[in-house]
């Protein structure tokens, strides 16, 4: 069955539970690992990627490497990787990893600091492909080969899944199908977890966010670091203001290429300590997320075919 819209929801009726140590707001801060699992020549793709490149007219001929963009690449994850982990440690703060699996497979440093944390792990792909261009037999090898390489890279197995911008028709269907995961990040539509039916199977959707997303920063409208804490700030305080009426959730994506650089990390650190001494909200990792919500709000029998 081809997957269907849901424009309802939970309407007026959202779920009624609490966060961790009765909080109202759950922020979940997400770092995508994507970097050497892009789009290469090298790797026989014929161009080098595009996207999220901090120059937006770069014109290297096609089939032929950018070295402009490799070295943009190359500084999330020879720089810009460590600079955010080292904040997250000296902060004590949990963090959920967004990972291709090509990326830690070429960075064993990297999957080795991710095994020796208490950090969650998803699945990003096996390569930083979209999944909607795939079909359904090279998606699913791709689904199994991610899974297998960041359970041998971090010594355990992911639990979560969430592909580059968007899914196929098939990508839910087949995670269950895989029988690994407990949730996807699939999803751009709420701002708490939900129930999906996917063929007779109740299937937990984590959703995810594009709107406070260092992304922000390629392409415009923003500029410093300062303008997106802010704006992260904003979207917190809006989230705490209607706590009474329901538990809500925010997800901060963070990419080590963008975010990395000090100028731009400032505003995520004004955006921590903003929140740190805020009782009303809580920092979890998307596995806590998932397992408290699976705990509190179990299902009911989905009605929605994703």
């Amino acid at each position: 069955m081809p997957p269907v819209r849901d424009l309802v929801g939970y309407a007026q009726h959202p779920p009624v539970f609490d966060w961790p140590g009765g909080a109202r707001v759950a922020v979940n801060f997400v770092l995508n690992v994507e970097e050497g699992a892009e789009y290469s020549t090298l790797d026989g793709d014929g161009r080098t990627d595009s996207a999220l490149s901090e120059v937006a007219a770069a014109r290297v001929p096609l089939g032929d490497r950018d070295l402009g963009y490799e070295g943009m690449v190359e500084y999330g994850s020879r720089v810009g990787v460590w600079r955010i982990l080292r904040l997250f440690r000296e902060r004590g703060l949990p963090m959920t990893v967004f990972a291709a699996a090509q990326a830690l497979e070429r960075h064993p440093s990297l999957a080795a600091a991710i095994a020796a944390s208490d950090w969650d792990v998803v699945c990003h792909g096996w390569r930083w492909a979209e999944h909607y261009l795939m079909d359904e037999a090279t998606e699913r090898d791709h689904i199994a080969r991610a899974f297998d390489s960041i359970a041998a890279l971090t010594g355990r197995a992911p639990l979560g899944w969430y592909c580059r911008y968007a899914p196929s028709v098939n990508t839910r269907r087949l995670l269950v199908e895989h029988g690994g995961f407990s949730y996807d990040s699939d999803s751009y539509a709420d701002e708490i977890p939900f129930w999906v039916d996917v063929a007779g199977h109740d299937h937990l959707v984590v959703p995810y966010s594009l709107v406070t997303n260092d992304t922000k920063f390629i392409g415009g409208p923003l500029v410093t670091g300062r303008d997106w804490g802010a704006f992260l700030i904003d979207t917190a305080d809006g989230l705490v203001a209607e706590a009474q009426l329901h538990p809500r959730m925010m997800s901060v994506g963070m990419h080590p290429r963008i975010l990395g650089h000090p100028g731009r990390l400032k505003g995520l650190i004004d955006f921590m300590d903003h929140i740190a001494a805020d009782r009303r909200i809580c920092v979890c990792t998307r596995a806590r997320i998932a397992a408290h919500f699976r705990a509190h709000v179990p299902a009911r029998g989905s009605q929605v075919q994703p």
